[in-house]
This record gives structure tokens, sequence and C-alpha cells, in this order.
């Protein structure tokens, strides 16, 4: 009989590549999601690559009484991995109580519904954001944890504190909290991929949107920075590499590898990338020259950060596979894709 897993946010981004890697490894997935920042065709591309069609409730977390009547429909659920949750940097800043009872209250509820179906394991979605401008590189994870530079990514420093501080009260269940550094690229199917809302936040997409003439120009905020080409450097790890890292996460729950009831990995490269490097990756990709211009600083940027991910590759036996050239490939196929269906 095949491990149910729920997957909460499974038709964004992180979420349906994870899904299509767990339906791979032979789980049974069921999806929730409210579509707030995604879409339900993404469905039909989890289908297409596995030929499984997880089952679907397009409900919000925030509702504590639909998570228990899909708990109650679902179990037994052997575990969730827990992606929903709003997560523009940006727009955290403008909404903050937005982001504060959408995030944390969701969590909060999921937590109990949990215990209340005796669901033993969690693999939470958390961010590099928990660390702000490191003191020292690369990151490890024992390094200081700085004050958040957002509400989103206090969001993710309180959600790591919930989910430990609820393990340490229940010996029973355990969880593990995983630290990506910048995810980038899509499926190499191209049936999956990220599909930002409007202008995006993050530096792939609105590259291949500017290559594809979505976008007039790339705006590159600072050359002035304290990096080898003055641009910001970032750990940007393939979405696919990402998502096998909670196969293997979960795996260890259940299997019951883990050396605690809560533990925390970085998931990244561990080489750093500049924005002229990464740009210079897209252009080598794709042969595509990018129109881009260098601007000022944008507030609240960090310069530099990247992981040390030895322990994941270590405790984990994981390690990312895809380089930067090949995930921009990917991301490029898949931004063709999206204007091939819309012409």
């Amino acid at each position: 009989m095949k491990r149910k897993i729920i997957v909460t946010g499974g038709t964004g981004y992180i979420g349906s590549h994870t899904a299509v890697e767990l339906i791979a490894d032979g789980y049974e997935v069921v999806v929730i999601d409210n579509l707030y920042n995604s879409d339900v065709s993404v469905l039909d591309g989890i289908h297409a690559i596995t030929g499984v069609r997880p089952r679907f409730y397009n409900e919000d977390l925030c509702d504590r009484a639909k998570l228990d009547e899909i708990f109650t429909a679902e179990a037994p659920v052997d575990a969730v991995v827990h992606f929903a949750a709003y997560k523009a940097v940006g727009e955290s800043v403008k909404k903050p109580l937005e982001y504060y009872r959408n995030n944390l209250l969701s969590l909060i509820n999921l937590l109990e519904v949990m215990e209340q179906h005796r669901t033993p394991a969690m693999v939470f979605s958390s961010s590099c954001t928990v660390y702000g401008e490191p003191e020292e590189l690369p990151v490890t994870e024992s390094s200081p944890v700085q004050e958040a530079a957002s509400p989103y990514g206090f969001t993710k420093q309180a959600g790591e504190i919930i989910i430990r501080d609820t393990m340490a009260a229940r010996p029973h269940q355990k969880a593990i909290s995983l630290r990506y550094f910048n995810p980038i690229g899509a499926h190499p199917t191209a049936h999956i991929g990220e599909l930002p809302r409007g202008v995006p936040e993050n530096l792939v997409p609105f590259i291949t949107q500017t290559a594809i003439g979505l976008r007039d120009e790339l705006k590159v905020f600072g050359n002035d920075y304290n990096t080898p080409d003055g641009s910001c450097i970032r750990d940007y790890l393939h979405v696919v590499d990402l998502a096998r890292a909670h196969v293997v996460a979960l795996r260890r729950l259940i299997t019951g590898e883990n050396k605690a009831n809560y533990e925390v990995f970085n998931l990244g490269t561990g080489t750093g990338v500049s924005v002229l490097e990464a740009i210079a990756a897209f252009e080598k990709a794709t042969g595509v020259k990018l129109k881009y211009s260098i601007t000022g600083r944008r507030a609240g940027d960090i310069e530099k950060i990247w992981a040390d991910p030895s322990l994941a590759n270590r405790e984990l036996g994981w390690k990312t596979e895809i380089n930067i050239v090949e995930a921009m490939e990917t991301a490029w196929r898949w931004e063709n894709r999206l204007k091939n269906k819309e012409s």
C-alpha cells in the first residue's frame, strides 16, 4: 500500500515539482491549494509528466474546519510537506498582517489537525532569508539567525520556532525544516515551471520574460557591492534538485533515520553566482543576448549569500546535480512553452 502524503501549496512552483518527484518515488500525493498564487492547470502538467493526477482540494489552510474534513476524508495520512504560504518579500512589507495571519495561522492549524489525526511527520518549506545578511560565508545550519528583514522572512523564522517547540512537546511526531537558497529553472519536460503573477519578484523569470519580449529590459540593482563584479551574489539551485531533497527528507522521517525529532538542513549548491554571472549563464545556455542596464541598489537586498550544503550532503545523501547553465536552459524552454500556449 502506498504511503499517502499531503502536499500543501502543491500547485505552486516548488510544490508541483515536489509532487512530481514524490509520485515518481511511489507515494500517493494529495494536493491542497487555494490557488492564491498558482493555477489549477498545473495539475495537467503533473499528470502529463507522471501519468497521475493527484487528488486536489481547492481550500485555504486558514479554514481549520475544512482542513479537518480533508484529513478525515484522506485518513490515514503518513506525512505532510508544507509549502503553502504567501512569499513575496516586497508585498509582505506593505501587507504585514496579511502575511502573519496567512503564513502562521495556516501552520498552526496544520499542526493541530496533524495531532488530531495522528499524522506523524512534516517537511517544512523554509528559506535562507532566516540568515539575513550573514556575518560569515558560506552559511551553515549553525550560522546566526539574524533579525528578519521583512515580514515574510519573519514568518519563516517564526514557523521554524513553532514547529521546533511543537515537536519538543510531541515526541511521537517529527519534522524537518529545509532552508532553500535560490530555486530556479523548470522541469525538463517544460510541463511545469515558475508562474509569476504580474511583475516577477525573482531574477530568472525576469530574465526569461525580458528575453522573450514581455519586459523592455532587466534592471541590475547595483554594481558597486563588495563582490568580484560588483553585483549581488546568490546560490542558485535547480528546482528539480530542490524537489528531490524533499523526497529524501521525507524518507528520512518515515524510515526513522532522523537523529532528532526536529532537524534543519540548508539546500544549495555551495557556490555563489553573481547577477551578472547569471545573465552570462542564460546567454550561454540560449544564445540570446539579454537587454539589461545597471541601476541603483535596491533597498533590502543582501550583498552576498551562499550555502554550505555539507550537512544535507552527508545526512540526507543529497546534492545538486544540475548546473546553472542547464537550469537556465530549462527556464527558457518553459518560457517559450508559455508563449506558445498563449499565442
